[in-house]
């Protein structure tokens, strides 16, 4: 028997729910039989409480707990004139979680929570008694408590209940998949007008509204909040893992670590509901034409893409749950391979409004289907607060669970990394957007060419660095790298708060590496914020189950360059969104200003643009979770297959008034710029892309063409450093054309015409004379 202390505060399974800046319900975390949230009496409509009460309890304001004259009848027709059961029986039936089927032990619980009704009545009120039972009664599929069900039947909180909406729901109390109005429309309406009919009896309503209730069709508006749906589902499982662990660090008033899935917090979040749905339709709206194009290629439609990766396939087929039961079963290998290539129907996924479709195939074909796809990584924060507003972790969630955002997901980052190493040239080594630098492949000692084969592009002419980030040049890039050192980069790396260790390897300012699109934008805040390093946050509070506050999350910034070098770089890199790797981005979106850079590794195995205003940055990636499996020509680029996305959500979220961003908002000028009256930046970004820019947002190599020396304070050695007769040759002259560089005549004036002005529009100056 439970102690009067435990009655008093019934420790009822209460799942954790996580809410968006606006208070919306975004999702729940809950085991079986725990999907259930506490109301107060005052926020329960009063046509459930009327309904309840006509149908299941009349008497339930004159008696204690029993209601003698119930059991009486009970007893003397043996429950052919309906139970003896009040209400309050009913809460300690459900509190005491009884029902057995054996005869002799029911009649003991019946005593037991008689017991219990008559202390509950002594120690609550009536209406906290009915607030407790409408807590924890089931409605059916997993669903417990009355404002789950009025938010899964009707999408609307339990306050707002019209009478035949309060009607339907206490009718399935009765029998919640009898009269389940999604399963059995027919039976739940049936129901529902006794339970009017009732409420009229009890003089709860007239017979005139009644009838014009029972007229009425059951209006639902169905929709069940799971894993699989709700607002931003990546986004919730991927902070699930950090709220099991903040669980672990703090107990709870009995001592003990909080369940996340009983103790019923209150997780408050930044994601913002309206750009969480502009950034998955950005997605939606993007990715089935990109999918399309891949599935015309023809090593995609002859299924020669899986030439030499049948591994893949096979590690694939070992890691399924057909072949883990048929294993379990006793099947051999060669057994369960058979079956794999038997053709069964099967629901798939597919770019419509369901994100799914019916087929016949082969399970083997049905993963070679689902490998082909391609997937996306969109997020979208305040660069100043670190607030994250959006996240997308894929395409779709009910069939590929793996998210693409977080900080564990990494991926080749390509030209996308090069914003930094300008912004260290800029800061430690005296860089500014006019500094000339030299288009010409670099040799590192024990390291071979960067790049790799030793190839420029663009004639291997002097460039000005604000150019060379324009145009993503990769040779100019290396000169960079030349000049700062590797060691030095990878310092600076760590420095702007890159989570992920990089290795002091020469390509690396070409993107030879791996990071996530969470740590890229965190990298980022430092163009638009200042100077400041802000780290992406994304739980503002997490409350207990009666609202009090158990810890709050701030921002957490950390100054990482000087504003002169943040406000420099933010400004260079509109060179790229004006007329560079992601031309017109800028006049297309009407920002008076803002700054992006695309990013494309080798083979297009990787697509990345990060671009940012002063209120607001966002980055995205696209690709196939096999490298080897990627789009064939220009479609692969960044500015290609990335930018679109980015595109599309900032035109909805700018067009949204709601949101408060503003078109002409600018970076904050430093006083020490408004003041330097020598400051002239112009004629340093020709508006004529050099021959084959566009290939140079690729990145040097695949991440696997570098090996590691066994000389730890040695640069990554290429696969290829014992260069044939024709590298040799490339290298060669590459060298010579740097020796040679001072004797190179200068550009003609036509070329000097077309490069100039560009910078002083940037930064407000006028041409000289």
């Amino acid at each position: 028997m439970p102690s009067l202390g435990q009655l008093e505060n019934p420790a009822i399974t209460l799942a954790t729910e996580v809410y968006a800046d606006d208070g919306t319900l975004m999702g729940k975390y809950y085991r079986e039989r725990g999907n259930r949230s506490n109301v107060e009496y005052q926020d329960i409509s009063i046509h459930a409480i009327h309904a309840l009460v006509a149908t299941e309890d009349e008497r339930f304001y004159q008696h204690s707990g029993i209601d003698g004259k119930s059991l009486a009848r009970a007893v003397f027709y043996f429950g052919r004139e309906g139970g003896a059961s009040t209400i309050t029986q009913q809460l300690a039936k459900n509190m005491l979680d009884q029902g057995s089927k054996n005869f002799v032990r029911r009649v003991i619980e019946k005593m037991k929570e008689w017991i219990i009704a008559v202390k509950l009545e002594r120690n609550f009120t009536k209406e906290e008694i009915l607030a407790l039972y409408l807590n924890t009664v089931p409605f059916g599929d997993n669903i417990y408590g009355i404002r789950n069900a009025s938010r899964t039947f009707f999408q609307k909180e339990p306050d707002q209940l019209k009478a035949e909406e309060a009607a339907v729901l206490i009718g399935m109390l009765k029998g919640n998949t009898l009269y389940n109005p999604k399963r059995n429309p027919k039976a739940a309406m049936d129901r529902r007008n006794t339970v009017i009919d009732q409420m009229v009896r009890n003089r709860f309503i007239d017979a005139a509204a009644a009838t014009n209730l029972k007229a009425q069709p059951i209006r639902l508006n169905y929709r069940k909040l799971d894993e699989n749906n709700g607002l931003a589902p990546y986004f919730r499982d991927v902070i699930r893992d950090d709220l099991k662990r903040w669980c672990r660090e703090h107990t709870n008033p009995d001592g003990e670590p909080y369940d996340l899935y009983a103790d019923g917090l209150k997780i408050y979040t930044t994601i913002n509901p309206r750009m969480q749905l502009y950034a998955e339709e950005a997605v939606a709206s993007k990715l089935p034409q990109l999918q399309k194009a891949l599935n015309q290629q023809a090593n995609i439609r002859k299924g020669t893409v899986w030439k030499g990766h049948e591994n893949v396939l096979e590690a694939q087929m070992r890691n399924s749950d057909r072949w883990k039961n048929m294993k379990d079963d006793g099947f051999t290998d060669d057994e369960i391979r058979a079956s794999f290539k038997q053709k069964v129907p099967m629901k798939i996924f597919a770019w419509n409004e369901k994100r799914e479709r019916d087929t016949v195939m082969t399970p083997a074909d049905s993963i070679r289907y689902h490998r082909l796809m391609l997937q996306t990584a969109f997020m979208v924060m305040d660069p100043i607060s670190g607030q994250v507003k959006a996240w997308v972790g894929g395409i779709d969630f009910k069939n590929y669970k793996y998210d693409h955002v977080n900080l564990g997901t990494k991926r080749q980052v390509g030209s996308s990394i090069k914003p930094f190493l300008y912004a260290e040239a800029v800061e430690e080594a005296g860089f500014t957007p006019q500094t000339p630098v030299e288009n010409v492949a670099q040799f590192f000692p024990g390291n071979g060419m960067v790049p790799a084969k030793g190839v420029c592009k663009g004639n291997g002419e002097t460039v000005t660095m604000a150019s060379a980030l324009t145009w993503s040049l990769n040779c100019a890039t290396a000169y960079i790298m030349k000049q700062i050192g590797p060691q030095r980069f990878v310092d600076f790396l760590k420095q702007i708060n890159i989570p992920s260790k990089v290795e002091p390897y020469p390509s690396i300012a070409l993107g030879a590496c791996d990071l996530s699109l969470y740590e890229m934008l965190w990298g980022y805040t430092m163009f638009p914020a200042g100077g400041f390093s802000t780290k992406p946050i994304y739980i503002t509070r997490i409350e207990d189950k009666n609202g009090n506050v158990l810890e709050r999350f701030d921002v957490d910034r950390k100054e990482v360059i000087n504003e002169v070098t943040a406000y420099t770089m933010a400004k260079m890199l509109q060179g790229p969104v004006d007329f560079g790797t992601a031309a017109g981005l800028r006049a297309r979106l009407g920002v008076a200003e803002m700054g992006g850079k695309t990013g494309t590794t080798n083979d297009n195995a990787d697509a990345w643009f990060f671009g940012f205003t002063p209120q607001l940055l966002a980055g995205v990636w696209v690709g196939c979770d096999d490298r080897f499996i990627r789009l064939e020509s220009g479609l692969g680029y960044g500015g290609q297959a990335a930018r679109p996305v980015w595109e599309y959500f900032f035109q909805k979220a700018f067009a949204d008034k709601t949101l408060g961003l503003d078109k002409q908002a600018m970076f904050v000028q430093p006083e020490s710029l408004k003041q330097d009256l020598n400051m002239d930046y112009g004629g340093l970004i020709s508006q004529d892309a050099p021959p084959g820019a566009e290939g140079e947002d690729v990145g040097n190599g695949k991440a696997d063409d570098y090996l590691i020396s066994n000389d730890t304070n040695a640069p990554r050695v290429p696969v290829d450093s014992k260069l044939t007769d024709e590298e040799k040759d490339i290298k060669k002259d590459a060298i010579n054309q740097k020796n040679n560089k001072e004797n190179k005549p200068d550009s003609s004036d036509d070329k000097k015409e077309k490069k100039k002005g560009f910078f002083r529009r940037l930064f407000g100056k006028k041409d000289k004379e």
